[in-house]
């Protein structure tokens, strides 16, 4: 879907991919049709605001718009506009507290909108792209290893909090599970973070570090983008690694070399990534969904 608008007296075409704005339409239904309408001119007013120019088609990931520009010193940058939700509200936060060290870095922000100016990286070499599934997940824990070095700082999501709201939602989400089989691995989901709730870290987590959330850069080999961030406990970071490109037969390998290269205590990230498991099970529930068989594999595996 392309969209006209103004800058000045410039005129200029804004591509608002359909599948961003099939995603706002699933996902938030009349908030996101409002903000694929006000794209346009929210593109208009920040390209004017802060001195840039376009520099290629838009880009889009499953909620946001991103447009490639230059910025009137020269600079390659990425302008990313977004419809700012309790998950990405904490997005500058964090990449202002990792200022680039493994991860893209913020150049300006808006809290008002959430529009982020972030550097331009090189969208064309995204570590899903890598033929080799081990090195990649190495990839990804290296930086996991890196980012969650970072205390967090005040005001983020809490994993404590979100775990704690887990195991309130449990006993209504699995008196709607009719497989007894289901029923039981996610009740076993639930006592695992149990254990461990009452311990949920101080980190800066990521909780989105995936293969097609990792770019390669001209300063660094591979840079994180897109953190959904919360403060807590590094386990909890494990999960797409072990979904990424999916083999059953890596994820016993890949559960142990993320635990290597980030020093966690294995019972405890066991109990973590279980605790990621019923979060995507707690959600598929609500939301009238089908479990995906292969998140309890994942789960089984790790027992």
């Amino acid at each position: 879907m392309s969209r006209f608008t103004h800058v000045g007296i410039v005129r200029l075409v804004i591509d608002i991919p359909g599948e961003l704005a099939q995603a706002q339409e699933t996902y938030n239904g009349t908030a996101g049709r409002a903000f694929i309408a006000a794209l346009p001119d929210l593109a208009a007013d920040f390209l004017h605001r802060w001195r840039l120019t376009l520099d290629g088609p838009s880009m889009n990931g499953v909620s946001a718009l991103v447009l490639p520009v230059v910025r009137a010193d020269g600079l390659r940058a990425a302008l990313k506009l977004q419809l700012t939700d309790e998950e990405s509200a904490g997005e500058p936060v964090a990449l202002r507290v990792w200022d680039g060290d493994g991860a893209v870095r913020l150049l300006d922000h808006d809290p008002a909108t959430g529009t982020m100016l972030l550097e331009r990286l090189d969208e064309s070499r995204m570590l899903a792209g890598l033929g080799d599934t081990r090195e990649a997940v190495l990839v990804i824990a290296r930086l996991l290893a890196h980012l969650t070095s970072f205390p967090a700082p005040a005001g983020l999501r809490r994993l404590g909090d979100i775990a704690e709201a887990m195991l309130e939602r449990t006993p209504w989400a699995l008196a709607r599970v009719p497989d007894p089989g289901v029923r039981r691995a996610l009740a076993d989901c639930a006592a695992a973070v149990r254990e461990v709730v009452h311990e949920p870290g101080d980190r800066l987590l990521h909780w989105d570090l995936h293969d097609e959330n990792v770019l390669a850069a001209d300063r660094a080999d591979w840079l994180a983008i897109d953190p959904k961030p919360l403060a807590g406990d590094p386990g909890f970071e494990l999960w797409p690694a072990l979904d990424n490109r999916y083999d059953p037969a890596e994820v016993r390998w890949r559960f142990d070399a993320l635990t290597d290269v980030l020093a966690l205590d294995r019972a405890r990230a066991r109990a973590w990534t279980l605790g990621r498991l019923l979060q995507n099970a707690l959600w598929n529930i609500e939301d009238d969904r089908p479990l995906q068989p292969r998140d309890l594999e994942i789960a089984h595996l790790l027992t």
